[in-house]
């Protein structure tokens, strides 16, 4: 089974890489882009085959190490 971890700064952080990414889409031409807000995405091969063990061992990885709850959110997909 596979998952698929999106995880995002939360609302109200600040986000300098999407900033950078934003002017460096606007010094290409590239008009009109208000905000950029960058993530990450993680995907994970899983030997579990129940989908709901599986989410929920998933989000127990992203509250321990895959992402910083404090100031990041996180999507789990089971695929």
């Amino acid at each position: 089974m596979k998952a698929r971890v999106t995880v995002m700064l939360k609302n109200g952080v600040l986000d300098p890489q999407g900033e950078a990414v934003r002017h460096a889409l606007g010094s290409l031409g590239f008009q009109g882009v208000n905000g950029v807000r960058q993530g990450k995405v993680i995907e994970l091969d899983l030997a579990e085959t129940d989908a709901a063990k599986a989410e929920a061992d998933v989000k127990a990885m992203c509250d321990k190490l895959l992402a910083n709850t404090v100031i990041e959110s996180y999507r789990v997909e089971i695929l």
